[in-house]
């Protein structure tokens, strides 16, 4: 069966890191489609030193950094003649087959509609992640994330899968109105894949297509940016998106983990960030609250089916790190 993809890489000062993605890009056994890279206003960005390495690659350069999620809506609004679109980061470097793979695994699970695959840590022989997971309390993090690479191999359900590195059908992600561009960066992927979710739509981890991602690469680990807009926005996935009666039961444990996240990067030095995060939070709370309406108004799928692929352990979200 023939299936067009096409492949989306939002960019914002990529340098080396957009290099190596692009050059194993252009190694695929299965090339895709198309190629739409969109520039978010990088510094010393160069459509034409991109254009010589890289003839096949469309590019769309922004006159402003727009955010992870705007600049992927943009790119994914304009690719109306493919089946399916992928999201990739430019720190993340594909292996040869990985796209023939997920195109292959797509086909073998008729039943699903949106794809994670095994990502490889730079460290040598860890991974960095098989699918993400969220727990009721509101936090998500990488399944497998730091364990060893040769777990995992066999490809199930998950909840959702990374931003990272992700296969959509075109269809479901326009109809869930693709990633929230409120949010600009971090946990958009994860209320996208709840979304669709709701919607009845499954997501699969597809054990052979693999990548190695180069996390934090771009924006450093527990750097300012990153707690901000991942507490900030972790706390709007779960008012939009939790359905009633989870949202009122789980509650408690949502609040506890924000006291607890709070504590945790005070302790770390970052009163500031995480202080300044929650109370924006909070501030946008009856706007993600009218949005929650919009959401909770299309769910199709059995809420209690819904919660079984939930974490559930009262300690998980306090094991686990979210990258």
């Amino acid at each position: 069966m023939s299936q067009t993809v096409a492949v989306v890489i939002v960019n914002y000062n990529g340098g080396s890191c957009l290099e190596r993605c692009l050059k194993a890009l252009s190694r695929q056994t299965r090339k895709p489609d198309r190629v739409l890279l969109v520039d978010n206003n990088s510094d010393n960005f160069s459509s034409d030193q991109i254009y010589s390495s890289f003839p096949q690659i469309e590019i769309l350069a922004l006159n402003k950094n727009t955010g992870f999620a705007a600049a992927n809506n943009l790119a994914i609004n304009r690719l109306d003649d493919m089946e399916w679109v992928v999201l990739l980061n430019p720190d993340a470097y594909a292996e040869q087959d990985w796209l023939e793979k997920l195109l292959n695994g797509a086909e073998s699970h008729p039943d699903f509609h949106f794809f994670g695959c095994r990502m490889l840590a730079t460290a040598e022989n860890t991974l960095d992640g098989t699918g993400d997971v969220y727990h009721v309390s509101g936090a998500s993090w990488r399944r497998d994330y730091g364990k060893s690479a040769e777990g995992r191999k066999q490809g199930d359900e998950i909840f959702a899968p990374s931003g990272a590195a992700a296969l959509f059908r075109r269809d479901i992600y326009i109809e869930a109105g693709g990633l929230n561009e409120e949010f600009f960066c971090y946990m958009e992927d994860m209320d996208l894949g709840f979304r669709l979710k709701l919607l009845g739509y499954r997501c699969f981890y597809i054990a052979d297509a693999v990548v190695v991602h180069e996390g934090a690469a771009l924006v450093g680990s527990h750097s300012d940016f990153q707690v901000y807009h991942g507490h900030r926005n972790l706390v709007w996935v779960y008012v939009m998106n939790m359905p009633s009666p989870w949202f009122w039961i789980y509650l408690p444990q949502h609040l506890l983990y924000n006291l607890a996240s709070v504590l945790l990067y005070v302790y770390h030095g970052k009163t500031a960030v995480i202080l300044r995060s929650k109370f924006d939070a909070i501030k946008g709370l009856r706007r993600a609250w009218r949005q929650r309406r919009l959401v909770q108004a299309k769910t199709k799928v059995d809420i209690r089916e819904l919660r079984k692929s939930m974490g559930h352990g009262i300690l998980s979200p306090y094991l686990n790190r979210y990258e």
